[in-house]
């Protein structure tokens, strides 16, 4: 691709349709046209946006929790689908790099997976969140190894990572160490209060200077009213406040734009590529920075399943050694 010209990135922070994957599928539908309009090449969405993130699972206990749970269920995307046909129909006719966060629906499990798009609507990648964090290990099973890739599309190379997984280090290394050159992140918003948008502000500028790429982040955001939905504890109300920062991040460290840490909007920036090798020309830690005859990190990429054929290093061994089958 033409790294000479810059290119224009959408975060989008915006509110689901609660308890309607299809309701919250038209607003992405819509706002990957309005993204498309200001001139943007590539929109990212908050965590799990469709159909809406489990804040369920922060303000209830697991016992009492399994209604709640159940309505996720019903709600939630299958990979591939009518809500993946409908995201990737819009990639095409718009020609724009989504990348997009669901509740995905895997027979009897759910995950918290991060979709990319590429411009011509292939699905270039689906991964899942390694580790959920405290009260979503309730609600989502774990991922794998095979997520931690960095994926070749028309606006560059994307990585991307969900909320406090950017507080694995050896995870955001190990996109790092694929040159990834725009990190898509994504947060729940709406969640915690300003602590959480504090946060969030010193973990993608940090990403953004020891990776350096550019940090597209997107958070989602509840009105009152939906926090009301949730639940009728006032007390708890207050823990779903806050925690919104939408932002585009250079990789020197700088905000590209007015970040949004409250109501729905669009933070809309220009990234100049040359910009990412004046960082780098200082600081590669993947590079010349890099000390791997000192520190070095091994991944396994492998998909994980719980049943897989044996090897044929295993029966070419038990021809070669019958005795290991005989019975004793």
């Amino acid at each position: 691709m033409d790294y000479s010209r810059p290119i224009r990135a959408a975060a989008v922070q915006i509110s689901p349709v609660l308890y309607s994957r299809d309701g919250t599928t038209e607003k992405v539908l819509k706002a990957i046209a309005t993204a498309a309009q200001s001139g943007a090449q590539l929109v990212v969405f908050p965590e799990t946006f469709i159909p809406y993130y489990p804040y369920f699972s922060f303000v209830q206990p697991p016992v009492l929790m399994g209604k709640e749970h159940l309505k996720l269920y019903e709600e939630a995307v299958t990979v591939p689908g009518a809500v993946t046909d409908a995201v990737s129909q819009a990639a095409r006719t718009y020609s724009i790099v989504v990348v997009l966060g669901v509740n995905e629906r895997d027979r009897g499990s759910l995950y918290n997976t991060q979709l990319i798009f590429d411009a011509d609507g292939t699905l270039l990648l689906k991964r899942r969140k390694i580790t959920p964090t405290y009260h979503e290990r309730m609600v989502w099973g774990q991922g794998d190894g095979a997520g931690l890739k960095v994926v070749n599309s028309a606006v560059g190379k994307l990585g991307a990572l969900a909320c406090w997984e950017h507080y694995n280090p050896l995870a955001r290394f190990a996109l790092m160490a694929q040159h990834e050159q725009i990190h898509c992140a994504q947060f729940p918003g709406s969640l915690v209060g300003q602590i959480f948008t504090d946060q969030i502000e010193v973990t993608i500028r940090h990403h953004a200077l020891e990776a350096g790429c550019f940090v597209v982040n997107a958070t989602g955001w509840l009105s009152t009213e939906q926090v009301a939905q949730i639940t009728s504890d006032e007390k708890l109300q207050k823990v779903l406040s806050g925690g919104c920062n939408t932002a585009i991040i250079s990789p020197e460290g700088n905000h590209l734009c007015a970040p949004i840490t409250e109501g729905e909007g669009m933070a809309i920036a220009d990234l100049d590529f040359s910009l990412i090798t004046k960082r780098k020309r200082m600081m590669d830690s993947v590079g010349h920075y890099s000390r791997p005859e000192l520190l070095q990190l091994q991944v396994n990429t492998n998909e994980q399943t719980v049943m897989k054929p044996l090897s044929q290093e295993f029966h070419n061994l038990v021809e070669t050694y019958p005795i290991l089958t005989s019975e004793a």
